[in-house]
């Protein structure tokens, strides 16, 4: 009785003040599961506050639909043929939310206040030497031209400019903060602009009426944006029973969802469920270092065990897209190499066990049970699989900060394990391939995966790309490091009364072009 009461409380104002201001002006009311961390983007960051502010802000370059990056602030850049000198022109007419016209000052001063170390910019080690890349010098030529300056050729760099959990790079007001330099709000060009925060309840975004938008189509974070709506109001609602009940009243008009919420909203005649596969990847590792499972006819008669397709179906709410590979299946990069896989054959599962020597080991599987993943899930039928092979297989749950702590250090031998989003090859096959002695989270450090994995840093040409990631793809499924089953899901449930949203693989809320009736 204490939650329905509870849930009363909250829908029922709700209600009533999303039914007052549609009468007075077009809001969407979309419930993030927690409140932003701030109004910085990149810095003190999560990704709510990613998904908020990239209505507010934006870079020179931003991911398209396909996880490839194109062009946003600029029109278009060019490369030296050295690869170390990078010249973007800006777009003509760009406004920020203040009135005042971009100019590539904007973008240096913008550039020097995100590497100021006091601003805490979370993607300040990405480009100041310590990893791949290291820009050594940003300058502006002249009000429409800006030339970013490589100590070496990264082909990553474009993809680190537009990555969200940077901010992507964004370009902001310099009045974004006060005389002594103290953030007051960003400023920026986006769709929307940064209204009011009310910390733990809601932050509001208004209509940018003199939004510059691209030419054409919407395109992931770029292409054609456009507010359709007075405001959007981004509230925090932890609670999914809440959620649900809120879509179901009306009070929320769109959120993301779980598997099992959308199949049960999913027969409300007032709501539609959107779903599209996104870059995270749901696995079970395998410790190759481990005395049982160094063997790799032990590890090829795991996976040859799994019907991986009724794994990602059975814990999908047959949502999922099953796949075996690192790839999403909405990259630009996945291909009919990346559709082959794992095939479930007992026949062979028994005949490897002989070949392997297996007598009865137990094999365990850590796993936990956030609701956000499907960690137990996946574990609890893995294991029966395994079982029913005749593999001594058992499932340990732990907490999640335990079961991190484990992957860190590499002490197991299988978890199951959803790895974060990463659109571009290199930086999905960074998160797997490595020299465990260096980095104990590694999982594959075969020595040719390695130098593979490592040479997509640097190139450019889209066909050779695709060359390596295929051959790493094939290698993979053979020696059998790790099993994924299927990429992650954006599940996004809304009102009927919206029109517009779609999922997507990034995973993020997009509410340009969105509409409400």
């Amino acid at each position: 009785m204490k939650k329905i009461i509870s849930l009363a409380a909250l829908l029922v104002p709700l209600a009533v003040a999303a039914s007052a201001q549609s009468a007075e002006k077009s809001v969407i009311h979309f419930a993030l599961n927690q409140d932003i961390r701030s109004s910085q983007p990149g810095v003190n960051r999560d990704g709510n506050t990613d998904d908020v502010l990239m209505h507010v802000v934006e870079g020179l370059v931003g991911y398209r639909e396909d996880g490839t990056v194109g062009p946003m602030l600029a029109s278009g850049w060019k490369m030296s043929d050295d690869g170390k000198t990078y010249t973007f022109t800006l777009r003509e007419g760009v406004k920020f939310h203040n009135g005042d016209p971009v100019t590539a000052q904007d973008v240096v001063w913008s550039w020097k206040h995100w590497n100021d170390p006091k601003t805490q910019w979370r993607c300040l080690r990405e480009f100041d030497g310590s990893g791949l890349i290291h820009v050594t010098s940003v300058s502006a030529p002249d009000d429409k031209t800006v030339v970013m300056q490589l100590e070496k050729p990264v082909a990553l760099f474009l993809d680190s400019l537009a990555r969200t959990d940077c901010g992507a790079a964004a370009v902001i007001s310099p009045k974004s903060v006060d005389a002594r330099g103290k953030w007051l709000k960003p400023i920026g060009t986006g769709p929307f602009i940064f209204n009011d925060w009310k910390h733990g309840e809601y932050v509001s975004l208004q209509r940018f009426a003199d939004y510059s938008a691209l030419p054409g189509k919407p395109d992931g974070f770029v292409g054609g944006k456009k507010a359709l709506v007075d405001e959007v109001r981004f509230m925090a609602v932890p609670d999914a029973a809440t959620v649900k009940a809120g879509l179901q009243s009306g009070a929320i008009d769109v959120a993301q969802v779980s598997p099992v919420d959308a199949s049960d909203l999913k027969h409300n005649p007032q709501i539609s469920i959107e779903v599209a596969p996104n870059a995270q990847r749901h696995g079970m590792l395998i410790q190759t270092n481990d005395p049982l499972l160094k063997n790799v006819k032990l590890r090829q008669a795991i996976a040859s065990a799994l019907d991986t397709q009724q794994i990602a179906l059975g814990t999908s709410q047959n949502m999922a897209t099953p796949s075996n590979s690192n790839i999403s299946t909405a990259s630009a990069f996945y291909t009919d190499v990346e559709k082959k896989g794992y095939q479930y054959d007992p026949a062979r599962t028994a005949r490897l066990l002989k070949e392997a020597g297996y007598k009865g080991e137990t094999i365990e599987i850590i796993a936990n049970k956030r609701s956000t993943v499907p960690s137990f899930d996946m574990a609890i039928i893995i294991q029966a699989m395994l079982q029913a092979a005749g593999m001594n297989a058992k499932v340990s749950t732990m907490e999640w900060a335990t079961q991190l702590e484990r992957y860190q250090s590499g002490r197991y031998q299988t978890m199951t394990f959803t790895y974060s989003a990463r659109f571009n090859p290199a930086l999905a096959f960074e998160q797997i391939v490595g020299d465990k002695s260096k980095q104990s989270r590694k999982v594959w450090d075969d020595p040719q995966a390695i130098k593979a994995a490592e040479s997509l840093n640097y190139l450019t040409d889209k066909t050779q790309v695709q060359s390596v990631v295929d051959a790493l793809h094939k290698q993979m499924i053979e020696q059998v490091p790790l099993i994924f089953f299927y990429p992650g899901l954006d599940i996004v449930a809304h009102r009927k009364t919206i029109s517009g949203y779609k999922a997507w693989l990034a995973a993020a809320a997009r509410l340009w072009n969105v509409s409400k009736s």
